[in-house]
């Protein structure tokens, strides 16, 4: 409900953006991506395009995006698209965020306890990783460091959100949000 009710304020922001996306990368300026959601179940999550170009490398994102995108990412900004997304049922405001297939869908035995709650915009992993980008980019090997050390880590944050949910605290990761993307 709380979607339908901002949608209508951040509707004009998100067209200018994805025009000036679709300007900037000479790509439609809306990205979507399968993401494992809820359940396991598949979702197609909407965000405005901030990287040029097609096959981008783990760890080396920050070279695909232009300046008007790593202004976007820094911002999040090239979210705003998935409240639409909460719109339909697919996220919520707070929660684990939605990978793609191969991380979330993989958990076994009590991790898979992240997906018994619906992915969220923000939370707890995403607030301790907002500069993930950057953190992998300094990576020798971008995608073993992010498997053998973040992946885990944000699992680890994740079950501890499932198992502690309480209603003031995602208001509390909704503040902190705004704070670090100001």
């Amino acid at each position: 409900m709380l979607s339908a009710l901002l949608l209508p304020v951040f509707i004009l922001p998100i067209i200018l953006l994805v025009l000036l996306a679709s300007w900037d990368t000479r790509q439609w300026g809306v990205f979507s991506q399968q993401r494992v959601g809820q359940y396991g179940s598949l979702f197609p999550i909407y965000k405005i395009r901030s990287l040029r170009g097609g096959n981008h490398v783990l760890g080396h994102l920050e070279q695909y995006a232009s300046p008007f995108g790593r202004w976007l990412r820094r911002h999040k900004l090239d979210e705003w698209p998935q409240l639409f997304n909460v719109l339909f049922g697919h996220m919520s405001f707070v929660g684990p965020r939605p990978d793609v297939e191969g991380f979330a869908d993989l958990l076994e035995g009590e991790d898979r306890v992240v997906l018994e709650v619906k992915p969220g915009i923000t939370g707890p992993a995403t607030l301790k990783y907002a500069n993930e980008d950057v953190l992998l980019s300094q990576q020798i090997d971008p995608e073993a460091y992010n498997v053998s050390v973040i992946w885990p880590d944000k699992v680890k944050i994740n079950k501890k959100y499932v198992h502690n949910w309480h209603f003031f605290v995602d208001l509390t990761y909704i503040f902190q949000s705004f704070q670090i993307n100001l």
